[in-house]
């Protein structure tokens, strides 16, 4: 049996495991999205809802009202707070939007205050890539680079029909303009023909008088 297993090594020894995760929750607190590989995603999303438990558990709005006692005992759970979760984020502007800014906005939410998703394989050694954010902050998630690229293409094939149909429709009217030019000489030569006789019988008549 597999006890005390749990949790994936990545292929790094503890000290490095945690000093990654550390890392990755900070940036995680800091910018509310990171792109990391699919594996590290997991791992990082058991640790980021856990702070974010400790940071909703009193609220800044929870101490409005408070007075005496009940004040000092709600100050100080909040306290004994922000030092559990010092152990995970290295970065005191990340360690207020916890205990602020997210305190308040999952203060609603029974858990799951964090978001996956899958955006293809990485060049190289084709890791399986993914983006975790906290939810809520942002309005569409980040649309994979391959569905872009499929896009782009059927927007390209879309319009290559149109752009060469153009050329097609302003040929046609000169097509039917040329045969009027040609149609104008042959006009004008026949009166010419036509005059050559006239002057030869007069210069017959001219010669019988």
């Amino acid at each position: 049996m597999r006890h005390l297993k749990s949790g994936r090594k990545l292929g790094r020894n503890s000290s490095h495991r945690k000093a990654m995760y550390r890392n990755m929750v900070t940036s995680l607190m800091v910018h509310g999205r990171i792109r990391t590989t699919e594996a590290k995603a997991k791992e990082l999303r058991r640790i980021a809802d856990r702070v974010i438990t400790l940071g909703k558990r009193v609220p800044p709005s929870a101490l409005e009202g408070l007075k005496g006692a009940e004040f000092d005992s709600a100050r100080a759970r909040r306290i004994h707070n922000i030092r559990r979760a010092r152990k995970w984020v290295h970065d005191k502007a990340a360690l207020g939007k916890v205990f602020s800014d997210y305190a308040e906005h999952f203060k609603e939410r029974p858990g799951g205050y964090t978001r996956i998703y899958k955006t293809g394989f990485r060049p190289g050694d084709n890791a399986p890539m993914a983006v975790i954010e906290l939810v809520g902050l942002f309005d569409a998630p980040e649309k994979p680079e391959r569905h872009v690229e499929e896009s782009v293409a059927e927007e390209s094939v879309q319009a290559a029909p149109a752009e060469e149909a153009a050329p097609e429709e302003e040929a046609a009217p000169e097509e039917e303009a040329a045969p009027e030019e040609e149609a104008a000489p042959e006009e004008e030569a026949a009166p010419e023909e036509e005059a050559a006789p006239e002057e030869e019988v007069a210069d017959e008549e001219a010669k019988e008088e």
